[in-house]
């Protein structure tokens, strides 16, 4: 397999458009108080309901540009994940696979809207993620934690928010959300297969087109290594 020396940034499909629907929302608004100076009193309810669908449509606009500017950046040494609550960072010997999420429910395959991403070591995440980032994946990733207990995969207990102490095999001992993440990427490993996982929103393609990128810059790492 060919070596990837190229830096590839990736901008999410939640980010497409903020700046178009934001000055639409704009524009709108606009027009919509012109109209409001002239027919406020004979049509003051069909305006008002105007007005808010204009600001709905600002705040969506807003949000897609509170989005960073790249979701994903794959270089040969890390694979980084950029949100708006913080990052985490893994270089290449830190994974051990990268795949799409799936499920075989009796003979059919579901495929899951996440890439999931198995760590060689579950306490790489201490060190490797940010405190409001690991708060923030307990609760986006709460439909997968559904989904599991729905299929069976964990039980309800198993799926109960968990914010004992984490220890590490040396000894340290992690507490509050990022012990609570650890929980949580530990349950979902022993379900999925994975102890991250990147939603299908945060890439700007297929999620199976992202695993072979990803994975051709893990194969090219480890030829490096070895």
């Amino acid at each position: 397999m060919t070596k990837s020396n190229k830096t590839i940034k990736i901008k999410a499909i939640a980010r497409h458009h903020g700046l178009f629907i934001t000055l639409t929302g704009f524009i709108a608004l606009f027009i919509v108080a012109w109209l409001c100076s002239y027919y406020w009193q004979q049509a003051r309810f069909p305006l008002l309901f105007m007005v808010l669908t204009c600001v709905v449509t600002i705040f969506i606009g807003l949000l897609k540009l509170a989005e960073p500017a790249y979701s994903l950046i794959v270089t040969p040494e890390a694979l980084t994940f950029h949100h708006r609550h913080g990052q985490w960072q893994f270089n290449w010997r830190q994974i051990r696979n990268i795949h799409s999420v799936t499920n075989t429910v009796g003979i059919t395959r579901e495929e899951l809207n996440y890439v999931g991403i198995k760590l060689t070591s579950i306490e790489a995440i201490a060190n490797s993620i940010s405190l409001r980032l690991a708060n923030r994946m307990i609760h986006e990733q709460k439909p997968l934690i559904q989904y599991c207990i729905k299929q069976q995969l964990i039980t309800f207990e198993e799926g109960i928010l968990n914010f004992e102490p984490y220890v590490l095999k040396d000894g340290t001992v992690i507490k509050g959300p990022l012990a609570a993440f650890l929980h949580h990427s530990e349950i979902l490993h022993q379900a999925l297969g994975g102890h991250l996982f990147i939603s299908a929103s945060n890439l700007n393609g297929s999620i199976d087109d992202f695993v072979f990128l990803a994975n051709t810059y893990l194969a090219s790492a480890k030829e490096a290594y070895y």
